[in-house]
């Protein structure tokens, strides 16, 4: 979401003559768009303010120039106030509700009278509205934002509090974007949300379309190859977007589906809202029509009040499912969610012994599915050069990092390749020609 959330930054700012920049020491603002949902984020935050400082100062003395600094995402809609008292010397202070109000905020800084602009409401106009086109190309895979906001209350979740109430955009500006982006080059879509398969989008007719509804609409746009969607929730895996895994042949066999724990005590204490056997049922669903779909999902050890059990049921769920990938996490104190209260914090030494377990399953189990695809022949969006000379760089249909010998004049096409070695986190691939001879 951040990574959408700052090119549509770039496009707010191009009427103001704003360009990105590989270059910081060249730039004349600098954006810190940021997340809130991990600990000691808001600490990273200051202590790059903190370099940043420095780079101002030098701007100031040795080129007589002025550099912006701004801070946006979650982290300013939370701690606004205390980004303006700890580092006086940013400028501006936007939440991820208000980034299109940017060149406004712009045109209000005055570094003479060292005004700031500050804005961080959760306004009635909906930022999608006002957000221009695109002012260069995504590429060939890109985010496509549809669904913002979370109304599930984790206990240990920041979301709503920073982000919002959920909130899905309107089915035909969804279709027009996804359009532009296919225009320009875009061959693959993620659609996103903090809780994408809530999506509940309104058509111009007034009816209300679910996400796999949208899907199968987005399927039919010519050129749009492929499509996935992130993050889900158990609840709002609903009987259609199950079937538009088996229905539609863009929508790519990989699905990432957070559970978080695999206790029923602690999912209750997480006010998760459905136990493991609602999750196991729904991956077998998932699997009846698609099976061959590549499961991802999120874990947190050491949640307040986890015991050895609670931890061991987690262990068991991963090895019931068999994932493909996953993200694992020590649990982290959010300021104002409930778990963060409560006195039966877990030691940080056990949390880092079941994270430790916990990776090293996971591990084998990307692995294991990397091993289990070795000889494939599967389609590869080529989005990028690779790591060394010569080398590609591109995605599986399971969300795999495929590294090959190729040509910079691959880039945006979906070419045939042999899967030949799998390593932990990527594949090797060999592209086959029109023949089908490696």
């Amino acid at each position: 979401m951040n990574v959408y959330d700052s090119d549509r930054m770039t496009d707010v700012l191009a009427p103001l003559g704003y360009a990105p920049t590989d270059q910081v020491d060249d730039a004349d603002m600098v954006i810190l768009n940021t997340c809130h949902i991990r600990e000691k984020a808001s600490e990273k935050v200051f202590s790059e303010l903190g370099r940043l400082r420095q780079l101002q100062q030098r701007a100031a003395d040795q080129q007589g120039r002025r550099l912006t600094i701004a801070v946006a995402g979650c982290v300013a809609q939370a701690e606004g106030e205390e980004i303006t008292r700890r580092a006086p010397w940013v400028d501006i202070v936007v939440g991820p509700q208000t980034y299109h109000r940017l060149p406004e905020l712009v045109g209000k800084v005055d570094p003479a009278s060292r005004q700031r602009a500050i804005d961080t409401d959760f306004p009635e106009e909906v930022k999608f509205d006002f957000l221009p086109g695109e002012h260069a190309p995504r590429g060939p895979a890109a985010f496509l934002s549809v669904q913002e906001g979370c109304d599930k209350f984790c206990a240990f979740c920041v979301v709503p509090y920073t982000r919002g109430a959920e909130f899905s955009r309107p089915v035909d500006t969804v279709l027009a974007e996804a359009r532009r982006l296919v225009a320009t080059g875009t061959r693959e879509v993620t659609l996103l949300g903090q809780n994408v398969n809530a999506y509940h989008g309104e058509t111009n007719g007034g009816n209300i379309w679910g996400l796999g509804r949208l899907i199968r609409e987005l399927a039919d746009i010519d050129g749009l190859d492929r499509i996935r969607y992130t993050t889900s929730h158990p609840l709002d895996m609903d009987d259609d977007l199950i079937a538009a895994h088996g229905d539609v042949p863009q929508l790519m066999p990989y699905l990432h589906l957070p559970i978080q724990s695999g206790s029923n005590h602690i999912l209750r204490e997480m006010n998760r809202r459905h136990d493991r056997d609602v999750y196991l049922a729904l991956i077998d669903r998932l699997r009846a029509v698609r099976p061959d779909i590549a499961m991802s999902g999120d874990f947190i050890v050491g949640f307040p009040g986890e015991s050895d059990r609670d931890f061991a049921d987690t262990l068991s769920l991963v090895n019931a499912v068999g994932y493909a990938s996953a993200y694992s996490f020590k649990y982290s104190p959010r300021p104002g969610t409930p778990a963060a209260t409560t006195d039966q914090q877990v030691p940080e030494v056990v949390k880092s012994e079941r994270l430790e377990s916990l990776r090293q399953l996971l591990n084998a189990q990307q692995l294991a599915f990397n091993k289990t695809t070795e000889g494939l022949v599967v389609d590869v969006l080529v989005e990028r050069a690779g790591g060394r000379a010569g080398q590609m760089a591109g995605r599986s249909p399971y969300m795999q990092a495929i590294n090959f010998d190729g040509t910079a004049d691959q880039i945006g096409k979906i070419l045939s390749c042999r899967l030949s070695a799998a390593r932990q986190n990527s594949m090797r691939g060999e592209i086959i020609d029109l023949k089908g001879a490696a």
